[in-house]
């Protein structure tokens, strides 16, 4: 009978174990780092009430049709600006490029950044910032926009992947400091692909 109960034990911490342990979710391996991110309470920007239901972040459908490869215009001639934030905080980047490219037969242009602090740092030394408003912004997606993360391409070509496109953390909680999407950057046209919009939507 002992033995029993021993038995009956370990079965009950095993499927307590199992419960607490549950697997991330994602399509993508983009958004099974985003899903993993978000649930470790080290790494996530989410506040204490939210971390404690998420399951997972919501996306849109992946779509190939928002992998676009776009001509990369280099503006070598720019001058460092103070970028807008949620905040007064005012990082320091300079217009790096820009991105042309075609979505669903419609020809777009956006203006590519970099971080002049943040490209100090190892690791980022070629990492580029590209922001962007579209039409689903305040409905399906986050209203102050989204980001996509960009490498300085080693030709005049860069592939655009917007099924990547993030949430600055100023959506998931107010204790961060994001910079805003520049107007310019604004594409009229609905990018569903990417995170969607953060609760009740």
């Amino acid at each position: 009978m002992k033995l029993f109960f021993s038995f009956l034990l370990l079965l009950l911490c095993l499927a307590s174990c199992a419960q607490d342990k549950e697997p991330i979710l994602g399509e993508t391996e983009f958004q099974r780092e985003m899903n993993a991110e978000f649930k470790d309470a080290t790494t996530s920007p989410l506040t204490k009430k939210d971390l404690k239901h998420f399951k997972g972040l919501e996306f849109f459908p992946v779509d190939s049709a928002y992998v676009v490869e776009a001509n990369f215009k280099r503006t070598p001639d720019e001058k460092p600006f103070k970028m807008k934030t949620t905040t007064d905080r005012l990082p320091e980047y300079v217009k790096y490029g820009e991105v042309i490219f075609t979505l669903k037969g419609e020809t777009y242009k956006l203006n590519i950044y970099q971080n002049q602090e943040l490209i100090t740092k190892e690791g980022f030394e070629d990492y580029l910032f590209l922001p962007f408003l579209d039409f689903t912004n305040g409905d399906t997606s986050y209203g102050g926009g989204r980001y996509v993360d960009a490498r300085l391409p080693e030709s005049d070509t860069i592939v655009i992947d917007f099924n990547k496109a993030y949430n600055p953390y100023c959506a998931y909680s107010d204790r961060y400091s994001c910079p805003l999407v520049p107007r310019v950057n604004y594409l009229k046209t609905k990018i569903e692909a990417g995170v969607k919009a953060f609760g009740e939507h």
